[in-house]
């Protein structure tokens, strides 16, 4: 770890996740959007490479939007940060939910309470495509990126294949593509 990371306090991580636990709203890749603005490009926490690959192990293992930020919490300061960063994003949204489902739960057959609900839908998927787009713009780089970005798509749209096999498939596509090209350069 380089004396820079090493120079982030535990309170620093906890009040930017706790913020970004509190101000992120539009689920998982609006989260992630979030995450990656905060620590990659105005924090400069962490590259965009390392955040990517971040974000492929949280495809893996579950809600990926609280495992980027533990992900990122432990690039910076070790169990302690990941810990941190993972509990500060989780517990404004702890509150938030347990508010929200209480007036829900008592208030859920006001017509104006299922209108607005409905309405955030549409919203919550347009978010979701911006930060698709964003992402790809920045990351999708050369006829293979764009090949790999349009196979995984339609594997997951047309095939339903689950993430975690999409990206094993891409990692073994990638190291076949480095072997390939270690053997055409010899």
């Amino acid at each position: 770890m380089d004396s820079a990371k090493s120079k982030v306090s535990l309170t620093e991580i906890f009040l930017t996740f706790a913020t970004i636990g509190l101000t992120g709203f539009g689920g998982g890749m609006a989260i992630v959007a979030l995450v990656e603005r905060v620590c990659v490009r105005e924090k400069k926490w962490i590259s965009a490479e390392e955040f990517l690959h971040g974000l492929a192990f949280g495809q893996l293992l579950g809600p990926f939007s609280l495992n980027v930020c533990t992900f990122t919490g432990h690039h910076l300061r070790g169990i302690r940060g990941g810990i941190v960063a993972a509990t500060a994003f989780i517990f404004p949204s702890f509150l938030l939910v347990s508010l929200l489902s209480w007036i829900y739960f008592t208030y859920n057959k006001l017509p104006q309470l299922q209108a607005a609900l409905k309405g955030t839908n549409p919203v919550i998927i347009g978010l979701i495509v911006v930060v698709a787009i964003d992402m790809g713009r920045k990351q999708i780089k050369g006829g293979n990126g764009l090949l790999m970005a349009v196979a995984a798509f339609s594997a997951a749209v047309f095939l339903k294949l689950n993430s975690a096999w999409i990206l094993l498939g891409a990692a073994f596509w990638s190291l076949c593509s480095a072997y390939n090209q270690r053997r055409s350069s010899r």
